[in-house]
């Protein structure tokens, strides 16, 4: 069997700009400063916003200002070019490494710019601003800055999507078909994934507390994460982690909401389990979804529980470091999962107080030095589509 080890990370949110500017913000356990803004019918809520314009994202970029490009394209840019180069990538055959790239909004930021205008009078609409709108074109946009022409494609299943992308990327190497893919997502706001959220009333206008008692809904966030996956043929340097596991499940419970009983993220915990051949009391670490809604942080907790019985390996979330990123957020979640293992660290829960009176469970509070061998990573998206991760301490045949 062939096996699928990272080899490139790469990192943009609202607590950095690269990876090692994330661990910093892990080690100092130092939380962004969020945005504080008002839904057009008056409440209040917080993000967590990368503070840098599309203009100062281009410069980092060496791109001309006049050029349109979506944030969603700029910011998947950034982290796919910083694991590109983490990789060691440049001087190879481009048409033989395959990318795959996620996102939710896609290009909504810009196209919320055209229509105001266009609805004032259809004449002044810009129209090179709705270009970009569909999901497809950030994929496009971020192959045409890494040169690369050989297999692209996008996924979009909600907050579930990066988690795919390296699904389906570990599945195009494990069958043979390419030695090196390119995975993980790319998100940024948008007043139509604002107001969305806001409407299903689950957005906290204070930092996000995950499996906390008080918890009370989450902070959108806007990033993005890439992962360079190889077979062992194509490694250059020593892997990071295997990606030995995967499982997707799509309950289809409600629109919006998990099951009561997690049905869908049991399901996938229990296939990345079995594709990794790994049991229940070899996890050291879950990466949890961890969004902090009543409804995520209570039904994950129920499908740990029916999974790990009585042995609940040590977990917490990084949304209060990210915000939520919606389709970015399972990249995001599983480059972390494999800074646990590389860095032998255990990632904390920031803000937590009070446990779950359903659990009782604490989560990991602090920065931990730990060694780790083998992660869960969780991403659980709308309509029931539940992913997760399995990565494992890499050992070379």
């Amino acid at each position: 069997m062939i096996k699928v080890f990272v080899t490139g990370l790469g990192c943009v949110s609202a607590s950095g700009m690269n990876v090692e500017e994330h661990l910093d913000a892990f080690r100092h356990e130092k939380a962004p400063l969020l945005s504080e803004e008002r839904s057009r019918t008056g409440e209040n809520y917080a993000l967590a916003r990368i503070p840098l314009s599309n203009d100062e994202l281009k410069q980092r970029l060496s791109l001309s200002p006049s050029e349109c490009i979506t944030r969603t394209a700029l910011l998947g840019m950034l982290a796919a070019r910083e694991a590109y180069d983490d990789a060691g990538l440049t001087g190879r055959k481009n048409h033989k490494i395959a990318f795959i790239s996620a996102t939710s909004a896609g290009g909504m930021e810009l196209t919320e710019q055209f229509y105001p205008a266009f609805q004032d009078n259809p004449q002044n609409g810009r129209l090179r601003l709705v270009k970009g709108h569909d999901a497809g074109d950030s994929t496009e946009q971020i192959a045409h800055l890494l040169h690369l022409t050989g297999f692209r494609t996008t996924i979009s299943t909600a907050c579930s999507s990066g988690a795919n992308a390296l699904m389906l990327a570990a599945r195009l190497i494990r069958a043979g078909w390419y030695d090196t893919v390119i995975a993980g997502g790319s998100d940024a706001l948008c007043r139509f994934t604002i107001e969305g959220f806001h409407s299903l009333h689950i957005l906290d206008a204070s930092p996000c507390k995950p499996f906390d008692a008080h918890r009370n809904g989450l902070n959108l966030g806007e990033g993005a994460a890439y992962l360079v996956l190889q077979s062992e043929n194509a490694l250059s340097h020593t892997p990071y982690a295997e990606l030995a596991g995967w499982g997707n499940a799509n309950d289809a419970f409600h629109q919006t909401a998990s099951s009561d009983e997690g049905i869908g993220a049991t399901l996938a915990m229990a296939e990345a389990l079995r594709t990794a051949h790994v049991q229940p009391v070899e996890i050291d670490y879950i990466h949890t979804h961890g969004t902090a809604t009543l409804n995520n942080d209570l039904t994950e907790s129920r499908a740990i529980k029916e999974l790990f019985a009585n042995h609940i390996p040590a977990f917490s979330s990084t949304k209060p470091f990210t915000g939520h990123t919606l389709g970015a957020a399972g990249a995001i979640g599983a480059l972390f999962s494999v800074l646990t293992i590389r860095e032998k660290i255990l990632l904390p829960n920031l803000h937590f107080k009070v446990p779950m009176e359903e659990t009782g469970w604490i989560p990991v509070r602090n920065v931990q030095h730990h060694e780790v061998k083998r992660v869960l990573s969780n991403a659980f998206g709308f309509g029931g589509n539940d992913s997760s991760l399995l990565f494992c301490k890499c050992e070379l045949s």
